[in-house]
C-alpha cells in the first residue's frame, strides 16, 4: 500500500475479520511508534509459531506500518526513490541468477521465494532483490501483505 493509505489499512481485509490478541499484544509491544519493521514480525512469527501473514494482517487490523522491508523494496523514508533501499546488482553469479530464473513467473518473483534463495545460497536478502533489479524482474507477494 502507498503512504495515501496510511492509516486505512484494516480496510484491505474483510471488516468481519478477527484481531489475533496474542499476535496484536506481540506487535504492540515490538512496534515503535505505529511501525513495525519487517524483520521484527518476522520475529514474532517465528516466536508466535504463527505465519507471516497473520502477523501482517493483524498489523494491518491494528493500523501499524510495515517498515525497512528487508529485501529493501520500501520503508526506508530517508532512502531516494519512493523509500526503496535497494539498487539493481552490478553482477550476478551464475548460481543465484539460475535460482532466481527458476522462481520467475512471467517476470515476476515471490517475497518468499527470495528469501528462500537469500538461505540456500548464504546471501543477503537484499543482494538477491538486487540481482532481480538487474534482472528486471518484479517482486510480488509481500509475506506481510504490504504488496
Amino acid at each position: 500500500m502507498t503512504h495515501e493509505d496510511s492509516g486505512k489499512y484494516a480496510a484491505k481485509h474483510p471488516q468481519d475479520t478477527p484481531v489475533n490478541e496474542r499476535i496484536a499484544e506481540m506487535i504492540r509491544t515490538k512496534s515503535t511508534g505505529n511501525r513495525l519493521a519487517c524483520g521484527t514480525a518476522e520475529m514474532i512469527s517465528k516466536e508466535l509459531g504463527v505465519d507471516m501473514s497473520d502477523v501482517g494482517t493483524n498489523a494491518d487490523l491494528l493500523e501499524i506500518k510495515i517498515e525497512k522491508c528487508q529485501l529493501g523494496l520500501f520503508g526506508y523514508g530517508d532512502k531516494p526513490e519512493h523509500g526503496k533501499d535497494i539498487q539493481a546488482a552490478d553482477s550476478i553469479s551464475d548460481e543465484m541468477k539460475k535460482a532466481l530464473e527458476e522462481k520467475a513467473e512471467n517476470g515476476k518473483v515471490s517475497c518468499a521465494s527470495l528469501w528462500s534463495i537469500a538461505d540456500r545460497l548464504g546471501v543477503k536478502r537484499k543482494e538477491v532483490s538486487a540481482a532481480c533489479e538487474a534482472l528486471k524482474f518484479k517482486i510480488k507477494a509481500c509475506q506481510l501483505g504490504a504488496f
